[in-house]
């Protein structure tokens, strides 16, 4: 079974860092596939770098776990409070691309970033990743 490994960016007001999912409705959580070697930790910073450009110290991931999220795939999620140390996501980048569906041009994965709370958490991501993430205590 695939694992992707995210993180959740939680700031001091208790809402979820999203990153708008390119050319679709949906806004997502940093995440992605495991590579071969790398520990879940190791996955969920890269991931994080690659898809919002940040970094944070390994000692501030709390791992939540490993959870079901399709048949073929699981969830391991982290969890690092940015508290005050994130307010502006203005900064934030996607290195992450992939070929454009018509062009082949390289698209980056992520196109935005934003801050939500529980309630916009249910109608901003795709159904089973809200009802995944409203599962949890972030």
């Amino acid at each position: 079974m695939a694992v992707s490994c995210g993180t959740l960016v939680v700031d001091a007001g208790h809402r979820l860092l999203l990153g708008h999912v390119t050319h679709t409705p949906r806004w997502d959580i940093p995440k992605g596939l495991q590579d071969p070697g790398e520990t879940p930790l190791e996955a969920a910073m890269r991931e994080l770098y690659e898809e919002a450009g940040l970094a944070f110290a390994a000692e501030r991931f709390v791992e939540i776990g490993r959870i079901d999220y399709r048949r073929d795939k699981a969830l391991h999620l982290f969890r690092v409070d940015a508290g005050t140390d994130l307010v502006a996501l203005d900064g934030l980048s996607c290195r992450s691309f992939f070929p454009h569906r018509s062009t082949g041009k390289p698209t980056p994965e992520m196109d935005g970033y934003r801050w939500a709370t529980r309630a916009e958490v249910a109608r901003l991501c795709w159904p089973r990743m809200a009802e995944r993430l409203l599962a949890l205590d972030w």
